[in-house]
């Protein structure tokens, strides 16, 4: 038992902590720049070019392999697949083929649309447009990268809960009258499955990872900026005061500062990890993120233009009453996952 413990500790210190690229950006920020990585500027060299590097390396082979499974799914199977199941089985389903899907909210919206004239269950298609930004494969890699494999289930096990509560709630209401009219007067046209071959595939993958790359790339960039503020130069007095353990507000202030912001998932982990570095409660960490990918303001303008206000308005608040409960059990519990 030790020695598989041992293996896993070692791939997950190399693999995924990528701790021979930490120790190779330190020789080449001192001896290139001259500065230790102890000091504030040479920590914070340090953090962007390894942060940055390390998150590009990981989405791109992340991103290859989840587009090639991805490639047995196209939208017109998926839509087979769940036009045949309702109620909560639908919903489970629905959020669970939202983890493979590596797509920031506003690029679900689309694929939500053919979902709904397609005539898929509202639930369904809701659980579907929650777990996609929020959750999938990829992203729970790369938490588990930087913060662990305990914080990393957890993170994605709570976002498909949210995820499949919320598309039950909206099922059980019965709000298919407030979609709007011309997407429900949308003609969907099935299409046959076209089967790919091995080369295909890999071709798709890769142009998956260039289109994906492309979108997020600047906002990588900007959450590894800010990140590498966060933790090599506000003091950490400073962030507890304001979202620390000992403001009974700060869960809630942590989902009001995401929600008006967009970056995908992958431009929020470095801003989680400073602030987790400098003492912030997991669960303040995790509402923060799930508040950026889940309700991200440019991505509720869109879907405003989908549904109507009544239902835009019961989607908002099921999502941020949801991820503040999240955040406040976590932090309560965050001794079980440190």
């Amino acid at each position: 038992m030790n020695v598989v413990t041992q293996i896993f500790s070692w791939l997950n210190s190399q693999l995924l902590k990528m701790t021979w690229l930490s120790e190779l950006v330190r020789l080449f920020v001192e001896k290139v720049f001259g500065i230790s990585v102890k000091e504030r500027l040479g920590g914070s060299i340090h953090f962007f070019i390894y942060d940055t590097i390390k998150i590009f390396i990981l989405l791109s082979v992340l991103i290859f392999i989840i587009s090639y499974i991805q490639s047995y799914f196209p939208p017109e199977r998926t839509k087979k697949i769940l036009g045949g199941i309702k109620g909560i089985k639908g919903n489970i389903l629905g959020a669970l083929l939202g983890t493979i899907t590596p797509f920031c909210s506003c690029s679900s919206i689309p694929i939500f649309i053919g979902f709904t004239s397609a005539g898929l269950p509202l639930g369904v298609t809701f659980s579907f447009l929650i777990s996609s930004p929020l959750v999938d494969l990829a992203s729970l890699l790369i938490l588990m990268s930087f913060f662990g494999a305990k914080i990393a289930v957890a993170y994605v096990v709570v976002g498909l809960i949210l995820a499949v509560a919320g598309g039950t709630i909206i099922d059980k209401l019965n709000m298919q009258e407030y979609i709007q009219d011309y997407v429900r007067g949308i003609t969907s046209t099935d299409i046959d499955y076209i089967k790919m071959t091995k080369g295909e595939r890999i071709s798709y993958s890769k142009e998956q990872v260039k289109e994906i790359i492309h979108r997020v790339w600047m906002y990588i960039l900007i959450g590894v900026g800010i990140g590498a503020a966060i933790h090599n130069w506000i003091p950490q007095s400073i962030i507890e005061k304001i979202i620390g353990d000992d403001n009974p507000f700060a869960v809630i202030l942590a989902a009001l500062v995401g929600i008006p912001m967009y970056a995908d998932i992958f431009g929020t982990i470095p801003i989680a990890e400073a602030l987790f570095g400098k003492g912030v409660g997991v669960g303040t960490v995790l509402t923060f993120m799930m508040g950026v990918t889940a309700l991200s303001l440019p991505s509720m303008v869109m879907l405003s233009k989908v549904v109507k206000p009544k239902l835009l308005a019961l989607f908002i608040s099921i999502v941020s009453i949801g991820i503040i409960i999240i955040g406040y059990l976590f932090n309560a519990i965050s001794f079980m996952l440190i």
